[in-house]
């Protein structure tokens, strides 16, 4: 990344997740947005693999509008890098969809009512939808929500918390992120075990 002292690696994220450390976590990259419409690449989380291509994701919950915006935010939060593929190709979104889709009432307000604070704030700020700002923009609005995230107080300080945490959730529950972000390679098995090479335990 271009800026490691204003940047973390998913790999530091994920460490600090592990731990269950406090910190507030910055956005993860400036340069990376979501396209609208972009291919989806990655398999679904309940696949263990696929060669059939797959028919269009259909949200459970969320409006194309909202869908998009969530791929916009969870791709700036999970960029693809040159290490892995990020949020959108591991399916972020439609992980967001499907577990909100089946949240209490309160919890599917705040998404919803999130969505359209980050909109307005965009709108407020740069006269444009969100998705339709340039990322420079983007990302500016991500970090000025983000300030707060401990102890968030605002509209979009609760639903950027929201979204971070579940965009984290859904990347690291994914093939792409265990398999090629973690590199876990699944239970494998010895074919000899070969016990302590000590000369005086040998028999």
């Amino acid at each position: 990344m271009a800026d490691e002292d204003n940047n973390v690696t998913r790999r530091d994220a994920l460490k600090g997740i592990a731990v269950g450390l406090g910190t507030s976590l910055p956005v993860l990259n400036t340069s990376v947005l979501a396209q609208t419409g972009a291919a989806q690449d990655g398999h679904s989380h309940a696949q263990a693999k696929s060669t059939e291509k797959k028919a269009p994701y259909k949200a459970k919950f969320f409006k194309a509008d909202q869908m998009a915006l969530i791929g916009t935010i969870s791709e700036l939060i999970i960029p693809t890098d040159d290490h892995s593929p990020g949020a959108i190709a591991a399916e972020v979104p439609e992980f967001i969809d499907l577990m909100i889709s089946e949240s209490p009432a309160e919890t599917k307000k705040l998404w919803t009512d999130g969505l359209a604070a980050m909109e307005k704030l965009s709108q407020t700020k740069h006269q444009k939808a969100f998705n339709a700002a340039s990322p420079d923009q983007q990302t500016a609005i991500l970090t000025e929500v983000s300030k707060n995230e401990m102890s968030p107080k605002t509209l979009e300080e609760r639903f950027f918390r929201a979204i971070k945490g579940m965009t984290i959730d859904g990347y690291y529950t994914s093939k792409i992120g265990i398999h090629q972000e973690l590199k876990y390679k699944g239970n494998t098995y010895l074919k000899e075990f070969k016990g302590c090479t000590h000369p005086e335990h040998q028999k």
